[in-house]
């Protein structure tokens, strides 16, 4: 028999008032479903374990899509509403694509849609597999046989420092691609604490000397909007041209500000040093470093997934690729009940999935749980 999803701790235990046995109370049973992760696509998920009668619980060490939360304020999506709805709630607004404002109150009301509950700012330490006695074969991952697991435990703490324990079949890891950003290569390291990987607005800036280092979206928007408020810019890439991901409609406006001098272009280049208000330019290809005026950077380098979960849980990631091994089918990976879902699963490549084609994983993840189940 399938349980609903309650919002009560599932580790409580329940005492019976009128019953006079000296009877040790019963815990409640496992949980069928733990979801790490409160993005859009660990939201889809639950989505989907709660259409499925599946008993889960959502935990996010941070508030609930916390890395929309970082993105640029004023940040306008590049997929259409459309292909960012998750649990059949219509994304119902005004223009095409949405803003950043937008989908984080679309996604709050997918949640009071659904009744879901998620343990926000309640962090996952570590989880604990608890070996059976039984091994399974992980059909689609070749022949070897890899250890089950008759359920796991899962250790969180809250911001508070308060300490909880919960039990499931299961393990749904939907952390994204925001665990550690890929620093700047700098001897001597960030001193002064001027070296930003999120970028929101451009007023604190207002009158600075910025380097923004990158080819891609984000430090193209980012540049040309520092550049219209005020802000002395200058660019920084280790390539000789952008991303090929850069949007088409901003790629003349970027093209016209370097071209014109009013945005500093430093192509095939790394800032090699950090001095007071000062930074070194390197090019790769000459070795000739410039020294420049300087008062913040913002490496907008890209993010790494962070593995540490999976690791721990003895999941195999490809070291070239940053791909947790698993089965595209089920989005299980080579250790049975243990699931990944969003984009962690395209390891250290963030343009190969969004939320468009990751939020797909719920439907296929609660159908594998629920088929394990029965």
């Amino acid at each position: 028999m399938r349980h609903r999803c309650i919002p009560e701790n599932p580790l409580t235990r329940h005492s019976h008032p009128t019953d006079t046995t000296t009877e040790e109370p019963t815990a409640a049973p496992p949980l069928d479903l733990a979801i790490v992760g409160a993005g859009p696509c660990g939201l889809a998920v639950a989505v989907a374990a709660k259409q499925r009668g599946l008993r889960f619980a959502v935990l996010d060490r941070g508030a609930i899509t916390e890395s929309l939360t970082r993105y640029p304020y004023y940040m306008t999506f590049f997929s259409t509403a459309e292909l960012l709805e998750i649990g059949d709630v219509p994304f119902t607004i005004p223009e095409p694509k949405p803003t950043r404002r937008e989908a984080l109150a679309y996604y709050r009301h997918v949640l009071a849609h659904h009744g879901l509950q998620v343990r926000q700012y309640e962090e996952v330490m570590r989880v604990v597999g608890h070996d059976g006695p039984e091994v399974a074969d992980k059909p689609g991952l070749g022949d070897e046989i890899v250890a089950s697991h008759a359920g796991f435990d899962l250790h969180t703490r809250t911001r508070d420092g308060r300490e909880d324990q919960l039990h499931a079949r299961a393990v749904v890891i939907a952390t994204g691609g925001f665990g550690e950003p890929n620093r700047l290569d700098l001897p001597d390291g960030d001193p002064d604490g001027r070296v930003i990987h999120y970028y929101k607005e451009p007023f604190p800036f207002f009158d600075q000397d910025v380097a923004v280092v990158g080819g891609g979206n984000s430090a193209v928007e980012a540049a040309l909007e520092l550049y219209r408020s005020g802000v002395r810019v200058r660019m920084v890439h280790f390539a000789d041209v952008f991303d090929r991901g850069v949007k088409p409609w901003v790629r003349p406006d970027i093209d016209n500000r370097i071209e014109h001098g009013e945005i500093v272009m430093h192509w095939k280049s790394r800032i090699a040093a950090l001095g007071p208000r000062t930074a070194t330019i390197v090019r790769d290809d000459t070795g000739a470093a410039t020294e420049v005026a300087n008062d913040w950077v913002l490496a907008m380098t890209g993010w790494r997934p962070d593995h540490t979960l999976l690791r721990g849980l003895g999941v195999r990631t490809d070291p070239r690729t940053g791909i947790p091994e698993h089965d595209s089918a089920t989005m299980e990976t080579n250790v049975a009940g243990v699931y990944i879902a969003g984009v962690i699963a395209a390891g250290y490549n963030a343009n190969k999935i969004f939320i468009e084609n990751g939020r797909e994983h719920g439907g296929l993840i609660a159908a594998a749980v629920a088929g394990a189940a029965s």
